[in-house]
């Protein structure tokens, strides 16, 4: 667990995620904010780097596998102080570190993903070395609804069971929509937690958006079924937090404007644009 006291306010978060993407011009607005949540818990409470930092031998992992959802983590790694503040201003511009996905160059990051279903089997791979060095890393893993239409989750859930992989936790980010609709059209999906258990996994479902319930989740997904790897499917909201791109799948690729920015801001700021 970290030592210092970082509040990860999900305003906050969201705000940098809003600054970044205006700066920027980009997109992926509406997945960064189902998961800001998430990420907050996990930061604040679960996630173990000794000495705050990132390159810790005993650190825990944490593997965005939905990795089009990086400007969340890039906001919880501005907390941590982990990057500097011209990162953010200068976010996705000619010779910017901080790309539109997760990149294992940046420092925080464990792995390159984006390509979807890929960071889930990294993680599994990530869990079995500190299973075969005996230590006690847990290694998360946040994939999206969508992502789990690809094949590789599937043989990597396999995996993880068949190795009973209790450090391995997978969280899922149901929010309904993927990038050319909702879930339900593309493929559609059933209940997630009973496929998850269904390959040999302890599952817990919650909604995404409360901090509570999401750090209780965890615990007692660790405290259950010991030999297991674990499943958390958390319910959220594409675009949670500003009302004009909730449940709207146009977030996931439209860009912001003067006006747009100075209204998602008042939102997240409870009404008052900083």
């Amino acid at each position: 667990m970290n030592t210092q006291p970082i509040a990860f306010d999900p305003s906050q978060l969201r705000k940098t995620v809003l600054d970044m993407a205006y700066a920027g011009s980009t997109v992926h607005i509406g997945c960064a904010f189902s998961i800001i949540e998430l990420l907050a818990v996990l930061y604040r409470h679960h996630l173990r780097y000794p000495g705050n930092d990132p390159d810790a031998s005993d650190r825990d992992y944490f593997v965005l596998s939905k990795g089009h959802g990086v400007m969340a983590q890039y906001a919880c790694l501005r907390e941590l102080g982990w990057l500097p503040e011209s990162a953010f201003a200068g976010y996705f511009s000619d010779g910017s570190d901080l790309k539109g996905l997760s990149d294992s160059r940046v420092r925080g990051l464990e792995v390159t993903s984006g390509s979807l279903g890929h960071g889930f089997s990294v993680g599994v791979g990530m869990a079995l070395g500190a299973q075969l060095n005996g230590t006690d890393q847990k290694t998360y893993v946040l994939v999206g609804d969508g992502e789990i239409n690809e094949g590789p989750i599937w043989e990597g859930a396999l995996f993880a069971a068949h190795r009973q992989m209790k450090n391995f936790m997978v969280i899922v980010d149901e929010n309904g929509f993927q990038a050319m609709g909702s879930t339900q059209e593309v493929l559609d999906l059933g209940s997630i937690q009973a496929k998850f258990e269904s390959f040999g996994f302890s599952g817990l479902s919650v909604d995404g958006h409360n901090e509570t319930e999401i750090d209780q989740a965890i615990r007692a997904l660790w405290a259950k079924d010991a030999e297991k790897p674990k499943v958390l499917v958390a319910k959220t909201i594409k675009g949670k937090g500003v009302p004009f791109m909730e449940h709207d799948n146009r977030w996931h690729y439209t860009r912001l404007n003067a006006e747009t920015h100075a209204a998602a801001l008042s939102a997240v700021m409870g009404g008052t644009a900083p």
